[in-house]
């Protein structure tokens, strides 16, 4: 197995969680938070597609999904073309509002169709290329992309684990 297919299936996996998360909820179900300042399932999934979208993009050095396919139109968010939820508020959190599931996945799986298309053209020579020297040290290719996994798939099973506080 290569790195570029070992990433992929870390991806898979997180794509199978997030349709397992919010897969046949409704908006209501989608944006309530168990507790006062917590996040929400429609919060927890626009924000880690966000974050992807945006690191993949990065590292791609392709526009977004997010603004390239008109995801942003169609949420209509109040919020600027940019923002990931990094960040967020409490009430930043309750304004990502959803009518369905099929929001939040197909948005997902578009921003994961890209990701997995950008894997497959990686080899390992590739993975120590710098992507980011505002850290010390400066951020390898490598190390952003297993980043992303690890965020998202805690994201991920935070909104699989709210899922379950609401639907029991």
């Amino acid at each position: 197995m290569t790195s570029a297919e070992l990433l992929t299936d870390a991806f898979d996996r997180i794509q199978q969680v997030v349709h397992r998360a919010a897969g046949g909820l409704d908006g209501p179900r989608l944006a309530r938070r168990p507790a006062e300042g917590a996040n929400s399932i429609a919060w927890l999934v626009w924000h880690l597609t966000r974050i992807q979208d945006d690191h993949v993009a990065g590292v791609a050095g392709t526009d977004q999904v997010w603004t390239r396919d008109g995801w942003a139109d169609r949420f209509a968010l109040p919020f600027d073309a940019s923002d990931t939820g990094y960040g967020h508020t409490p009430d930043d959190v309750a304004a990502v509002q959803v009518d369905s599931a099929d929001l939040l996945t197909g948005y997902h799986d578009a921003v994961h169709d890209r990701t997995v298309q950008y894997l497959s053209g990686l080899t390992d020579a590739d993975l120590p290329r710098i992507v980011d020297r505002a850290w010390d040290p400066p951020v390898t290719l490598a190390v952003r992309l297993v980043s992303v996994v690890s965020d998202d798939l805690q994201h991920a099973g935070q909104a699989a684990y709210v899922r379950g506080l609401l639907t029991g």
